[in-house]
């Protein structure tokens, strides 16, 4: 990857000075609103840092504000209050730099608009590379079609190409220039099942290879979980969350997050009290930790059964309280059922929200 530098890069601003002890890429008090008929804030006071070297994942729900803040990392928008470092330098906004975006890093989009549709991948590709040496673009050409496992297509077109096929020529293209930070916002959406696993596998491993940085933005707690080294939760542009995936999974910090990544039942403290439970605040009980037994006597109903595989999601109702669990696909559950609950496991949540 490109070698990094503490001196000012090119593309800094007039009279910045360097911070030093900060996180690869830093956000201060950064807010950002749109006008319109009614004013649109889409990230509020909000800090953050990213580390380098790892795969760090912006979730939220749709209209949460992240690929706004992934267009602030980049330096595509200017924000409003605060700012944001990349090295302790300061990232130019579009008024600064004839050309938006930060020199050290790429953006891969959702639409696949840099695309050119009617060339072919090889030269889509090899566009982003100067013809000083010749001999070095043919070279890093083929590489980057390699590390994508796609220099089976080097002479198909963009138009010919599955959706799964253009977001690797895209991550080729972004990735052709050796940048020290790749951003990708829903890279997986126009991707199949089938072949998410494997170019999320290709893309971890070239951070391991490399050094690269990712900072990627999804709405899919699925992707991320398994992916990411990093998260980044955000709820209508502010910080819900920030941490490990499995520590914010098995600890979530509020509600959000709970429901976010663990699809979470949330109760209140005198609803957990009729599971048993004594807690002065909210709980989360994800689905795995509840354990549902057939009792024609039990308190609790089944309203619906959700076949999801290898395992089956069981919706139980008692009064106003209801519950989502996880059973084994050939568990014997019907509706209309009365069943016994118990918590195996639940998460006090002192930051409900």
């Amino acid at each position: 990857m490109a070698i990094p530098t503490t001196n000012a890069p090119s593309c800094s601003v007039p009279d910045d000075v360097q911070h030093t002890g900060l996180p690869l890429i830093h956000g201060e008090q950064v807010s950002r609103a749109f006008a319109g008929k009614e004013r649109i804030v889409a990230i509020s006071d909000l800090s953050f840092g990213i580390p380098e070297g790892k795969i760090t994942a912006i979730i939220g729900e749709s209209g949460s504000g992240k690929s706004t803040l992934l267009k602030l990392i980049y330096g595509l928008l200017e924000p409003d209050h605060g700012e944001v470092r990349y090295r302790g330098w300061r990232v130019p906004g579009p008024r600064e730099k004839l050309i938006p975006g930060h020199e050290a890093m790429r953006m891969v989009s959702q639409g696949f608009d840099d695309l050119n549709t009617y060339a072919n991948v090889w030269d889509n590709v090899a566009s982003q590379l100067s013809n000083t040496d010749l001999d070095v673009k043919f070279r890093e050409t083929a590489a980057s079609l390699r590390r994508l496992r796609i220099d089976h297509l080097a002479k198909q077109r963009i138009a010919d190409l599955s959706g799964g096929e253009k977001q690797r020529v895209a991550l080729a293209r972004a990735l052709v220039n050796n940048p020290e930070v790749l951003l990708m916002d829903e890279p997986f959406n126009q991707v199949d099942a089938s072949f998410r696993e494997t170019l999320q596998w290709d893309i971890r491993n070239i951070v391991e290879e490399t050094g690269l940085t990712v900072v990627l933005v999804s709405h899919d707690p699925a992707e991320v979980l398994s992916m990411a080294d990093e998260l980044i939760v955000l709820k209508s542009g502010r910080l819900m969350a920030t941490g490990l995936p499995a520590k914010l999974y098995e600890q979530p910090p509020n509600a959000y997050t709970a429901r976010l990544l663990a699809k979470s039942n949330i109760l209140e403290a005198a609803e957990a009290g009729l599971l048993g439970i004594d807690a002065s605040t909210a709980v989360a009980i994800h689905p795995e930790w509840l354990s549902l037994a057939e009792n024609k006597h039990g308190r609790f109903t089944v309203q619906d059964i959700q076949f999801k595989g290898f395992y089956r999601l069981i919706t139980v109702q008692y009064h106003a309280i209801t519950l989502h669990g996880i059973v084994d696909a050939k568990a014997d559950f019907e509706k209309g059922m009365f069943v016994d609950v118990s918590v195996d496991r639940f998460q006090p949540l002192p930051g409900q929200s």
